[in-house]
């Protein structure tokens, strides 16, 4: 007869047999392997960089071309004005508009206003009478007739008009 070990033993063998067929049958014929999936996955995301980076350089290259040709367009403008004032104006214009245009191609900055004229901002107001913190600003002693405790005199600050309530 059979011991139970020898079955027992044979049972695992067994066991572990088709455990090994079935994991390289399933190595074979079963779905793609996960690293060839991810390693695709890596190469199309570095073309779409590289592609990208392509763009890139090219949209900044086309406008460096196109800043430069609005400068020279813009140059070209300038001149244009420049010498049609020239011709159409007085010889003494036309050496003024040569002077600014020559200072301004070389970096001159010439202030046609001069410094003097301008002052710098107070923090305070000037001194010309009682100030608006002062005790005795807006009030009339003279001109004040005696007020009546019964009505009330209230000027629009925005109209100047004075209203009278009744207490």
């Amino acid at each position: 007869m059979v011991s139970i070990s020898t079955l027992v033993i044979t049972g695992l063998l067994c066991l572990l047999g088709g455990a090994a067929l079935g994991a390289s049958l399933l190595n074979l014929w079963g779905p793609p392997n996960r690293t060839r999936e991810l390693e695709e996955r890596l190469y199309r995301a570095e073309n779409e960089l590289k592609k990208y980076q392509q763009d890139v350089t090219q949209h900044f290259s086309r406008t460096s071309e196109l800043v430069n040709n609005l400068t020279h367009s813009y140059r070209e403008v300038y001149e244009h004005l420049a010498n049609s004032a020239l011709k159409l104006t007085t010889p003494a214009m036309s050496r003024q508009i040569l002077e600014s245009a020559n200072s301004q191609l070389l970096g001159d900055e010439t202030t046609y206003i001069s410094e003097e004229s301008y002052e710098a901002p107070r923090d305070w107001a000037p001194k010309r009478g009682p100030g608006t913190l002062s005790e005795d600003y807006g009030l009339h002693e003279e001109d004040e007739p005696e007020t009546d405790t019964s009505e009330l005199q209230l000027e629009d600050p925005e109209t100047h008009q004075t209203t009278t309530e009744r207490s």
